[in-house]
């Protein structure tokens, strides 16, 4: 039996039970509501959360995680916030995937400010943020160019106790390269070493393509080297920054080169496979 079919089956199995007499309790209802959201059945999660009222059946913490991240995943920005609301009013008590949940989908949406706001709120319940929230957070203002606050947000993760990690870095870079920035990027990559974060492929095309991007193409191959010597795989997105940057000073040589070195690498992949 498929997932598809499992829930349907519980859903009948929720109703009879009703019909019967027999109370269903929180925990099975909120393993089907949640069962359903992750299946992306939103609509049919959201009439059983509605349900559940209309039985007596009083969500918990976890019901109300899994309802405001199904509101977020159909866009419903208003209705997720006022179920933050109606969850505070009955005295349930969020906790951190509560708010990373509301802060992540707000970003992705680019509703930096309303992000903002759920996370002020999250501090003032003194819920301290994951490095999952705070990456959150880093990108939203990198999103807006706003990356002296998205630093700002980092310089804050060690009074909270909250370590960064590659992708807290990657996109603080990232953000800084697109504001053109490149010299506070490569301060932030450096930062990275010191700590023992080790930069990955896309932390490296990033600084790559920010160096070409403001004509530095030493630094760019510079960088290139030092990713493949420290064992961190170029993919076609390096190299195609690599080649745009080159070609558009004229460094045609230096481009064949690389393409040369491109044309060695795919086959020596085919000769391993």
């Amino acid at each position: 039996m498929d997932c598809v079919r499992l829930v349907v089956s519980a859903l009948n199995l929720l109703r009879k039970m009703g019909q019967s007499h027999i109370k269903a309790d929180v925990v099975i209802s909120t393993a089907i509501v949640d069962r359903l959201c992750k299946d992306g059945n939103h609509i049919n999660a959201q009439n059983l959360f509605t349900e559940m009222h209309e039985k007596g059946i009083f969500p918990n913490v976890l019901t109300y995680n899994c309802m405001i991240d199904s509101f977020c995943h159909s866009g419903r920005w208003s209705d997720a916030d006022q179920l933050l609301r109606h969850m505070i009013e009955k005295q349930i008590n969020p906790d951190i995937v509560t708010f990373s949940a509301l802060i992540n989908a707000f970003v992705k949406e680019r509703k930096v400010s309303e992000a903002e706001e759920i996370y002020k709120e999250m501090l003032r319940w003194s819920i301290f943020p994951t490095t999952i929230t705070y990456n959150s957070m880093i990108d939203g203002f990198c999103k807006q160019d706003r990356v002296d606050d998205a630093k700002r947000m980092l310089d804050s993760m060690a009074s909270k106790g909250c370590s960064p990690d590659v992708v807290t870095f990657s996109t603080l870079i990232n953000g800084y390269c697109k504001a053109k920035r490149v010299d506070n990027g490569m301060e932030i990559f450096c930062e990275m070493h010191r700590r023992g974060i080790v930069a990955n492929t896309v932390t490296y095309t990033t600084l790559i393509h920010g160096f070409c991007q403001v004509g530095d193409l030493d630094a760019a191959q510079d960088l290139l080297n030092e990713m493949i010597s420290c064992g961190v795989a170029p993919d076609y997105i390096t190299f195609h920054c690599m080649l745009a940057g080159l070609c558009s000073k004229k460094e045609l040589r230096k481009a064949f080169a690389i393409l040369e070195d491109l044309q060695k690498s795919e086959d020596h992949h085919l000769e391993d496979e």
